[in-house]
């Protein structure tokens, strides 16, 4: 009998999650309102400590669309956004009719290079043609430099939003992503830190904004009898099942960090006296949650690409993946306006992410971890003879 397929990221269910699924049930919320909705709103904006109000919505890509819209961009307008990104922090921009600029990482977080978005933003300003927002991602679960981001962004006037999709539990100087920007989003897909099965949510300072937001979110019906609408609106909202499952989910968030930084830590110690396998450095602004464990592959080190370590590891019936394509390479924006990438393309062309589920038991670690070393010495061999 061939061991079960390891895959890269997977649900991990707390235990409570039952209970208030079954509470839904047992009194019929099962739509887009009830007390799981309001319940995992109130415990997210508690969780981040106050100050913030949350809107529970179907994905982070709604939950970014929503957003984007409430600053006002529209047809013609112009977006700045991570170039090292997944494609979700940059549909919506498209769904509104605007133009993405895509910025290039740095190395040290991999995420938005403040010095690159600076050097737009005043050729922009200087253009007359600076964007409506920026979107700064924290990749893989870590942070932005925030700090210089957000500075830079107020000095043009500029909003800035966070894409905290794959950050939920990620500090930046002692601040959790998400509450640092006037802005941002979360995401709860099925392989994210903790999960509705598929869901996201707006985190936002201003109690105004966010209600016109549920409103759109919720077909933008107005406060009538009948059904009235007098601007276009979506179906964005959370149920009231799965958002109990993501109020069984919250309560884990800690153990699922620290879980997920144990698994990095392993391939890491494992990985030591393997020459060109090099960890996803951690920024020394704050604390990353290891949501995917991260490698590059040193060319001059290990004759091979990731795509060639991801073929062997499937050969082992382990799922692994390169580090996202950055949007300047995508076929699908060929032609948008790019600040650099360079460095992007490099982490690209180099990354890999390994197995990082909570739930990864230490012998499918082995698994990975010999699989891997296996892939590596099998390759280097064979390329040097």
């Amino acid at each position: 009998m061939s061991a079960k397929r390891i895959h890269l990221s997977v649900p991990h269910m707390g235990g409570e999650e039952r209970r208030f699924v079954a509470e839904a049930f047992d009194s019929n919320w099962l739509s887009t309102v009830g007390p799981n909705v309001d319940g995992f709103e109130r415990e997210l904006a508690e969780h981040f400590g106050g100050g913030v109000h949350v809107l529970a919505v179907t994905s982070g890509t709604a939950a970014l669309h929503l957003v984007l819209r409430a600053l006002g961009v529209g047809p013609g307008d112009r977006v700045a956004v991570a170039t090292l990104t997944f494609a979700g922090s940059v549909w919506p921009v498209m769904y509104l009719g605007a133009s993405p600029i895509f910025i290039d990482s740095e190395a040290t977080s991999w995420n938005i290079d403040p010095d690159r978005l600076r050097e737009y933003l005043h050729d922009a300003a200087r253009g007359g043609v600076l964007p409506k927002a920026v979107i700064a991602v924290h990749l893989y679960g870590q942070s932005a430099d925030l700090d210089r981001i957000d500075a830079t962004c107020r000095e043009f006037g500029v909003t800035l939003v966070e894409d905290a999709a794959e950050s939920l539990g990620t500090s930046y100087r002692g601040r959790q992503t998400g509450t640092i920007a006037d802005y941002s989003i979360l995401s709860f897909n099925g392989n994210k830190m903790i999960t509705t099965t598929g869901g996201g949510a707006v985190v936002a300072r201003d109690r105004d904004q966010l209600a016109r937001m549920k409103k759109w979110a919720n077909q933008s019906r107005e406060p009538a009898v009948e059904y009235l609408h007098a601007e276009y609106g979506f179906n964005y909202r959370m149920s009231n099942v799965l958002a109990g499952i993501g109020r069984g989910q919250l309560r884990v968030l800690e153990d699922r960090v620290a879980r997920r930084r144990a698994i990095f830590d392993r391939y890491r110690d494992a990985f030591a006296d393997v020459p060109g396998l090099i960890p996803q450095p951690e920024a020394p602004w704050g604390r990353h949650t290891r949501w995917l464990s991260v490698f590059s592959i040193e060319p001059s080190e290990i004759p091979l690409t990731p795509e060639d370590v991801v073929r062997e590891l499937d050969r082992d019936d382990i799922e692994a993946r390169p580090v996202w394509r950055p949007m300047h390479m995508q076929p699908v924006f060929a032609g948008a306006q790019s600040v650099g990438g360079s460095v992007a393309q490099r982490l690209f062309e180099t990354g890999i992410c390994l197995p990082s589920s909570s739930s990864l038991s230490i012998e499918d670690q082995s698994r990975v971890i010999e699989s891997v070393r296996n892939a590596i010495s099998a390759g280097t061999v064979g390329r040097s003879r």
